[in-house]
């Protein structure tokens, strides 16, 4: 075991304070006066020490008497100190103030910061102390638990089993370390839709009866410290068959004991839950009917929380978390004026210090208010949602951003509504999460930063994430940001033996994921094209590669830590893995069926064991540690129809093919790329092959058996320029097939003699001098980061490329985030080179379509919608507008399968010449976000992907 020395500005003038040697823990002095939410964290930072040093070596945290507080007296222990105490509330940091001991001026009187400093003499017989003061209670908090993830106790420790990482000495560097105001005000998270897993898991880990609410002050103090160590100071509490201030009377206690700022759902005003208002209300839910009685009902939620922090939901909707029928935008002005005058009234303070939210849910929901004109105090924070999918709504436009109240977000990383429901398990691509929130907060939606978290415990990474890019967003400014904090945060979890390789790994699951989540996999067309580009086989290959990467990395890490590597990384690779070929396999099994082949069988059966495998994975979960997490993968995730989960999971139809279904031409089959036919019953056309073939293209014939049994065979080339492999393999061992094409001619090559499959050849050639992507089958793409130039504007703006975001690749949009709109005349272009065989005869040109891939995004700024623009060899530049308009109160044509699908493809008309081309890119608002460009020449295939990247010279 090592030592850790906590580093802070180093001073060479002094030495090293010894915090822990021999595995003995310090002392921790917190003054009698100040917060008890400050005294309670003290405890845990105690402990902290304990459970990194071994037993013995927990801290202990003393309340100093009097002559110490005046600094005049002590009574040795021999044990190193820490002080920490809140400016303003601990006699302890103020006399040190008063004595000159430290100096508080650089985070006095702001919010939630903080000074960790070795400070020399703090006391009479003291020689030196580490000092924690903070500017207000949480300020002080999150300085004690930085402490303790520096010594190696992750805030993940309880909720992931995270280890402690051991060490037998710590010590504190000389000097002063300051943590400033954090970059969103309030962060927090919200459990949502917990009820098929974290409520029976709370009920069995707490004993609670069915029939109960499971999340009682025990539960919540696991939340709110969880809170803590991750700097939030906000929490929506789960709103599903639970009541926060009912379920147990002591909630809000312990709330206020851990400094947590309390708040309630979008749908919860005034600190009542949603089954409160069935419970407790007289009358309806309905402002025009029972307005009376809902003011009274409020009243009671404010007089209810009054003592504690608290910030209030404003405004009102339908009854549950429904639309209303009824509320107009002038009806919900007037609830909110109401609520204000309950605020002042029952708190007996000014409105300007009650921190207020109306949260915009959903677009056609709420939305719909505000863009009816209605007038909310500027009091109140302005909630901006994003379309539950991670795509922004809206953000603050300039003329908003003056507002007291200013804006903040409500982001999803887990839903259940339309198209489709996304619970199971991790599916959030952190560049994309990062693209959306680092854009939110740039353009000043700052405020209040919410996440729903679902049930919380599959979801650990992204809210990790999300929570440390709103407390501190200087270390997330560049979109390298997600793989170095991923990295970190991998090595204080489980070391630096597999920091890259998860921050690898967790990239490329974001990529793969991206693609479609899990619960969608069911909707038609499937994901992969199972007949063009080999594409669920390429798919699968991906899953199967990052899963003996990511398990390869799990053998290397001691017991302990493979633990929690299972939990947080190894469990969403390998679940991911499982339930992808699933699908892939059973849509290969309905290809198969087609094509008459004995193995459909075969491959039914893979599915089963997919399905099996599946099943010991969630039992694998629910069993660790001797059944700590029973109950918490239960959700449902194959075999969705609708918006909602199935209330068991459910085997897809497979296809299976019998005796009876062998034609009569015998049990001899052969099977191609990119037709559902097989010989002897069709004639077969191999997809014709060229010098400039897709590095991942291959061509080969498949040789099967249309009934059980074995035979012989041999494919043979009628010419000497083809060269077939595995020419005489068993049924379905794919024989592959390459050719030199110099000094052939373009014509069709025969394979085989009973069967013949012709091999059309394309001899086509580049001039020496051309250096691009080449059109091969008809088609032409390019990854969108790699173009062959690019030109910056004159003023500052360019393109950047984000790793890893999207479908294939990565993507590219415009920078900085709060660059005007630009124009092609004068904005940063990116020019793209390539080569063209296609002609309408004589060189004539062909009609073309041009597709670019976008991300997710939706138009969050009406006035600037999402623009890019293109031209052809110099041409005319094509302004595009690739995201319908919609009002604020509807989604846009096309969302549904842009959720599904990860993003926007939009298709311009063009016309080809045969040779050598130029296209240029403008992407003209920083809200666009290209993935991928592809030229259809005639060649395209319908696949989900697109067609892989064309062959460069």
């Amino acid at each position: 075991m090592r030592p850790i020395l906590l580093a802070y500005t180093l001073l060479a003038s002094l030495t090293p304070l010894a915090l822990a040697l021999s595995s003995t823990g310090p002392d921790i002095w917190v003054a009698p006066n100040d917060w008890p939410a400050v005294r309670r964290a003290a405890g845990d930072l105690a402990t902290d020490f304990g459970r990194v040093l071994g037993q013995g070596g927990n801290g202990t945290v003393l309340v100093p008497d009097s002559d110490i507080l005046n600094g005049t007296a002590i009574r040795s222990r021999g044990r190193p100190l820490v002080i920490v105490g809140t400016i303003g509330n601990s006699s302890l940091i103020d006399g040190l103030v008063s004595r000159r001991k430290i100096s508080v001026k650089p985070i006095q009187g702001q919010w939630e910061s903080y000074i960790q400093e070795v400070v020399s003499s703090p006391v009479p017989g003291v020689d030196q102390a580490l000092v924690i003061a903070g500017s207000d209670r949480r300020g002080t908090i999150f300085g004690m638990y930085d402490v303790s993830e520096t010594i190696g106790v992750s805030p993940w420790y309880w909720w992931a089993d995270v280890p402690p990482k051991a060490k037998d000495e710590i010590y504190a560097a000389p000097g002063r370390n300051l943590a400033s105001e954090p970059s969103v005000k309030y962060r927090g998270i919200f459990i949502n839709d917990e009820e098929l897993t974290l409520q029976p898991w709370a009920s069995t880990k707490y004993n609670i009866s069915q029939y109960d609410s499971p999340f009682t002050g025990e539960f919540t103090k696991r939340v709110l410290e969880l809170l803590l160590r991750n700097k939030a100071n906000y929490y929506w509490p789960a709103m599903k068959q639970s009541m926060f201030y009912v379920d147990d009377p002591q909630n809000g206690i312990i709330a206020e004991s851990f400094g947590i700022v309390m708040g309630t759902s979008h749908t919860e005003p005034m600190t009542r839950a949603t089954d409160e208002q069935s419970k407790f209300l007289n009358g309806p839910w309905d402002w025009t009917q029972n307005s009376a009685n809902i003011t009274a009902f409020m009243a009671e939620g404010v007089n209810r929380s009054k003592a504690w922090d608290t910030l209030y939901t404003m405004g009102m909707r339908g009854s549950g978390d429904m639309a209303s029928p009824t509320l107009t935008a002038p009806l919900l002005e007037q609830v909110i004026q109401v609520q204000q005058g309950l605020l002042r009234d029952g708190l007996s303070k000014s409105l300007g210090v009650v921190p207020q939210l109306w949260a915009l849910y959903k677009n056609k929901e709420v939305g719909e208010y505000w863009q009816a004109g209605m007038n909310v105090s500027d009091l109140v924070t302005l909630l901006w949602t994003d379309d539950n999918y991670g795509n922004l709504l809206r953000i603050p436009y300039p003329n908003e951003t003056t507002r007291a109240g200013g804006a903040g977000v409500y982001y999803h990383v887990n839903y259940v509504g339309r198209p489709r429901s996304y619970r199971w398990i991790n599916t959030i691509q952190l560049i994309k999460l990062w693209e959306q929130m680092h854009t939110a907060y740039v353009r000043q939606a700052s405020r209040i930063w919410i996440l729903n978290v679902g049930a919380l415990k599959p979801l650990e990474i992204p809210q990790s994430y999300f929570l440390d890019m709103a407390y501190n967003m200087s270390n997330h400014l560049t979109p390298d940001s997600p793989t170095k904090w991923m990295t970190g945060w991998a090595e204080r979890q489980f070391g630096s033996g597999v920091a890259n390789m998860t921050a690898y790994i967790m990239n490329k699951y974001g990529l793969l994921t991206m693609r479609r989540k899990y619960e969608h996999l069911t909707f038609l067309p499937f994901a992969y094209s199972t007949l063009h580009y080999d594409e669920g086989w390429h798919v699968l290959k991906e899953w199967e590669e990052l899963l003996s990467l990511t398990q390869a990395a799990y053998d290397t890490l001691d017991p302990a830590t493979q633990i929690a590597y299972y939990q947080l990384v190894l469990h969403p690779v390998l679940g991911g893995k499982t339930v992808e070929e699933l699908y892939i396999k059973k849509h290969y099994g309905d290809l198969y069926k087609a094509q008459g082949r004995a193995n459909t069988n075969h491959l039914a059966a893979q599915v089963w064991d997919a399905w099996y495998i599946d099943g010991n994975n969630t039992q694998r979960y629910n069993t660790t540690l001797n059944g700590r997490w029973k109950h918490i993968m239960d959700q449902k995730h194959i075999g969705y129809s609708s918006r909602n989960a199935p209330t068991h999971n459910i085997m897809p139809n497979l296809s299976y093919v019998s005796d009876a279904d062998v034609p009569a031409s015998g049990s001899l089959g052969v099977s191609i790329q990119g037709s559902k036919e097989t010989a002897p019953d069709a004639q077969l056309y191999l997809l014709s092959v060229d010098p400039y073939m897709a590095p991942e293209e291959t061509r080969y014939i498949d040789v099967v058996s249309r009934a059980n049994g074995t035979f012989s065979y041999v494919v043979h080339a009628n010419t000497s320029y083809v060269s077939v492999s595995n020419a005489n393999a068993a049924p379905s061992g794919l024989s592959w097939v390459s050719l030199n094409v110099s000094g052939v001619d373009s014509k069709n090559i025969t394979l085989g003699e009973d069967i013949t499959v012709f091999l059309p050849v394309n001899k086509t050639s580049v001039p020496h001098d051309f250096s691009g992507y080449v059109e091969s089958n008809g088609v032409v793409s390019i990854e969108a980061a790699h173009y062959a130039a690019h030109a910056r504007s004159g003023n500052g703006v360019s393109i950047i490329e984000l790793p890893y975001y999207g479908r294939t690749l990565s993507g590219i949009k415009l920078w900085p985030v709060d660059a005007l709109s630009q124009t092609t005349a004068s904005g940063p272009k990116l020019t793209y080179n390539f080569y063209t065989f296609s002609s309408g005869g004589s060189n004539d040109p062909v009609p073309a379509n041009f597709t670019v891939y976008l991300g997710g995004s939706r138009n969050y700024d009406a006035t600037r919608p999402i623009r890019y623009a293109f031209a052809l060899d110099g041409g005319s530049p094509i302004e595009v507008l690739p995201v319908p308009s919609n009002a604020l109160g509807s989604d846009p044509v096309g969302w549904n399968a842009s959720v599904v699908t990860g993003g926007w493809n939009k298709t311009s008309s063009v016309d080809v010449a045969p040779g050598a081309h130029s296209l240029d890119l403008w992407l003209l608002e920083p809200s666009t976000v290209i993935q991928k460009l592809v030229l259809d020449l005639g060649g395209q295939e319908d696949s989900g992907l697109g067609p892989p990247e064309s062959f460069k010279v």
